[in-house]
């Protein structure tokens, strides 16, 4: 009898406790912390398609379905990564979309651009109600969580959008930008990018005077794609927490728009977040060495041959047959994560992907569908729920209540004046 009573204690904490052992496996962990906490997306370039693929006309554009979207300019049509069932399928809650125009134009030019960004996302928002909604403000953001719907905010890219002008930083807030990134490919008259020759050693004054001015106001300072020398002085003059909107971790793939160690160890003391980009270049090292030793190469064959294209293009072609292309994962993407936290901390990761600003995702994430791979495959190497809820979105959340509690703190104090010359000066 005490036999058969243990089988059937057994039995029954066997049958009690299966709901608990399947909850816990990684898919299960990253599908409860996903429903907790949908993904808030740094980055995502689905205005700037908008521009390439339709001059920004949105009469036909369907965004249930962007699989037959008109190609961009001459070249073969190709589907873009973003629309709203993918969206869904991704457990995506949030999203800053980017309103970015090319660094190359002139300010003025640029500064007209980018209020066309904003006004055709503001169009694409308004023309799905049932599904995006526009939000300016943290609890903006929590209470289209709540209703089921993406929350949309509004990101510059690059600090041209602005024509060196503080007034007209202003004026893109009023209009719904709530991050500015302080450069794109090439540096500013004020602030050095990470991919063009330094000019001014990080930040000028008027740089500076900039970054107090986004405190005050409570846009975010977006450090994407500037030099290290101009993180660190942004760290040293910011007051509320900096974003990294689409970055990843230096020590684990060496491109100068990843974030270096030396500026992992201060993002605790500023409290900002580094959010991991999923494009493939910046995520694999032996991919970043492969490409830069393709690069090599074919410049070696075209000085060796000149006027000869064909026997360049043959030999290229052995080359590549010889070393194959090498592509990024999830796991890949995973290692960046695990980097950030180990240097800086679980409180300080988010996700930038990029979506639609890149040729792909790494392979597993090709796109916006594919968020819960990466948060399968942090479970799998024991992340807890709580740690992915707070990647997926918490830490984010955290990262805009403070930019905004800092604003509201000096909201006596008035805004920065500057001359028009400034910026140049």
């Amino acid at each position: 009898m005490k036999n058969a009573y243990k089988l059937s204690l057994l039995l029954a904490c066997s049958i009690v406790a299966s709901p608990v052992l399947a909850q816990s496996t990684p898919e299960a962990v990253a599908e409860a912390a996903l429903d907790a906490a949908p993904v808030w997306d740094g980055h995502n370039d689905v205005p700037f398609q908008l521009r390439l693929r339709r001059d920004n006309v949105l009469e036909g554009f369907d965004f249930e379905d962007t699989n037959a979207e008109p190609a961009i300019g001459d070249g073969e049509p190709s589907a873009m990564h973003t629309d709203l069932p993918r969206l869904a399928e991704g457990h995506v809650g949030a999203q800053f979309w980017s309103v970015y125009v090319p660094a190359s134009l002139p300010e003025p030019e640029a500064v007209q651009q980018t209020i066309e960004q904003i006004d055709v996302t503001k169009r694409l928002i308004a023309q799905y109600p049932e599904d995006l909604a526009l939000a300016l403000t943290a609890d903006q953001v929590a209470a289209a969580m709540a209703e089921g719907k993406i929350a949309s905010l509004m990101g510059m890219e690059g600090g041209h959008s602005i024509g060196s002008s503080l007034g007209v930083l202003r004026q893109m807030y009023v209009l719904g930008a709530r991050y500015m990134t302080l450069t794109h490919s090439s540096n500013t008259p004020w602030a050095d990018s990470a991919t063009d020759d330094p000019e001014h050693d990080g930040l000028t004054p008027f740089g500076e005077d900039l970054v107090r001015e986004m405190n005050r106001i409570g846009m975010l300072v977006d450090l994407s794609h500037v030099s290290e020398a101009t993180m660190m002085d942004v760290l040293d003059v910011a007051k509320a927490p900096v974003i990294f909107s689409h970055s990843g971790a230096r020590a684990i793939n060496g491109h100068s728009r990843n974030v270096p160690d030396s500026v992992l160890a201060r993002l605790k003391d500023n409290g900002g977040i580094v959010m991991v980009v999923g494009l493939p270049g910046y995520l694999s090292e032996p991919m970043r060495q492969r490409s830069a030793a393709r690069a090599a190469e074919e410049a070696r064959l075209r000085s060796l041959y000149l006027g000869q294209p064909d026997r360049v293009s043959a030999l290229l072609a052995a080359w590549d047959a010889e070393f194959p292309l090498v592509e990024a994962t999830v796991s890949d993407m995973a290692d960046h994560v695990d980097h950030i936290r180990d240097v800086a901390g679980m409180d300080y990761i988010g996700i930038g992907a990029d979506y639609d600003g890149m040729p792909t995702g790494p392979v597993g994430m090709e796109d916006v569908a594919g968020y819960p791979a990466l948060f399968i495959e942090l479970a799998r190497r024991g992340y807890s729920q709580e740690d992915l809820e707070k990647i997926a979105s918490g830490n984010m959340m955290r990262v805009m209540r403070a930019a905004e509690a800092y604003a509201v703190s000096i909201a006596d104090q008035p805004p920065i004046e500057t001359p028009f010359a400034s910026a140049q000066d």
